[in-house]
């Protein structure tokens, strides 16, 4: 499309960023709209808090809990610019963009796109696994998840029951252990009430991992507890185990075992979303754009990349790259929103660095591995600071409000009402 985007001239300059997750959000808010005129281009309206999309997947939240709209974050800032479409590729040399509503100018550039869902290759697990990458995909799980027992209501065949009721999850780092024993629980204290007529004995949960451990980017201490854990909700955990194929029955692994199951949920991995036009040369062997110190991209005079997208190997911490979680975006973030302010004030750029503030995963009911800088626990007091420490980074005191209304609701009850199955209504019908 060669017309202009409809965006208001400016004598500012313009910075555009791509992608509203963690780290565009982060310095779309902290960026000096005094100095520069900012357009956040997102493929959606809103902002999406990952880390408990598996929750919405479980039937735990609502969607619109852990989602805000974004123009209700930056309603008061009259220079902030929010289009709802997609880019088609950066045309560097000229310093513009092709997106589907036409083409954006920019002064600096900056990439926030995230992360895939990675299938490795595999078309055939592409096609017939469920991902967990957003919101909706989140929500399709469980509908998914609700129709197959709808399905085993239906049936006289126990086979076909079980597979029905059976769900693998595959890919052991925190997405995969948090929805595991998410699904556990829930087999133990939801399901049996809405299914009466169901024998739960016949589900079976199973986590499967490449690895020789789950949460493979934590400690051996917190590894081992998140498996006893796991392993004390009644879920089956496979290790040192590899899937090679999936034809949305059966689940086959590298030595020939199989399993017969409906629900393959496939969180075993992530790739960088690079956008065309990115210089070939600056993109790693692993996908990730390559970033220098300040997130500029190499080969590049204003484009910037913050978060999962990006690969900086100057930090000697973190010599494979920083890990693709929230807080090195947000930390990125702020930080170029800075130095932003440094540019237009002639000021020497600062370097980043990137201050590790922990991880942690739940696991279920009062069930967490947490690891701070100089401290690891586990159990109770984890799982609490688990919760406190998602609920203050929501974006949103409604939205915390609501989600903590339902965490309570849920803690005393060992039940939610949020398990309806929403289906898009056809044209035709």
């Amino acid at each position: 499309m060669d017309t202009f985007a409809n965006i208001p001239e400016t004598t500012k300059k313009r910075v555009v960023i791509i992608g509203v997750g963690f780290a565009g959000l982060s310095l779309a808010k902290k960026i000096d709209k005094n100095i520069y005129q900012v357009v956040l281009i997102d493929k959606n309206n809103y902002h999406q808090f990952q880390p408990l999309f598996y929750q919405v997947a479980t039937a735990g939240l609502e969607p619109s809990a852990i989602s805000f709209p974004l123009r209700k974050v930056f309603q008061k800032n009259k220079d902030i610019h929010i289009r709802v479409c997609e880019v088609t590729e950066i045309i560097e040399k000229e310093n513009y963009l092709l997106t589907n509503i036409g083409r954006i100018n920019y002064d600096y550039l900056v990439v926030a796109t995230g992360a895939d869902t990675n299938y490795y290759g595999n078309k055939e697990i592409q096609k017939n696994a469920l991902s967990m990458k957003s919101v909706s995909e989140a929500l399709y799980i469980r509908n998914r998840v609700l129709c197959n027992f709808e399905e085993a209501l239906t049936t006289k065949d126990l086979e076909l029951q079980k597979e029905l009721l059976n769900i693998v999850v595959v890919g052991g780092g925190p997405t995969g252990v948090e929805v595991s024993g998410t699904l556990a629980e829930m087999k133990k204290t939801v399901l049996p009430k809405d299914y009466p007529e169901l024998d739960f004995n016949m589900m079976t949960i199973t986590l499967v991992e490449a690895g020789s451990h789950v949460l493979g980017s934590m400690s051996e201490t917190s590894s081992v507890h998140a498996k006893k854990f796991l392993k004390q909700l009644g879920v089956k955990v496979l290790v040192n185990t590899r899937v090679s194929g999936y034809d949305g029955d059966i689940l086959t692994f590298v030595d020939g075992n199989t399993i017969r199951t409906k629900t393959l949920i496939w969180a075993a991995g992530i790739k960088a979303a690079v956008i065309t036009g990115i210089p070939e040369s600056s993109i790693h062997k692993s996908g990730r754009i390559l970033v220098d110190a300040f997130n500029k991209i190499e080969g590049t005079k204003n484009i910037f990349a913050l978060g999962d997208v990006c690969l900086m190997l100057s930090d000697e911490k973190f010599t494979n790259g920083h890990p693709q979680v929230a807080q090195p975006a947000m930390q990125q973030g702020v930080l170029l929103a800075d130095n932003l302010k440094r540019s237009a004030m002639n000021i020497h750029w600062k370097e980043f660095a990137y201050k590790d503030l922990g991880s942690m995963a739940t696991v279920g009911r009062n069930l967490a591995v947490v690891e701070l800088p100089n401290f690891k626990f586990h159990g109770f007091f984890a799982w609490l600071v688990w919760m406190l420490v998602h609920l203050m980074s929501i974006v949103g005191v409604k939205n915390r409000l609501f989600v903590f209304i339902n965490w309570v609701w849920n803690y005393i009850s060992y039940d939610q009402s949020l398990r309806l199955i929403i289906k898009p209504k056809r044209r035709d019908e």
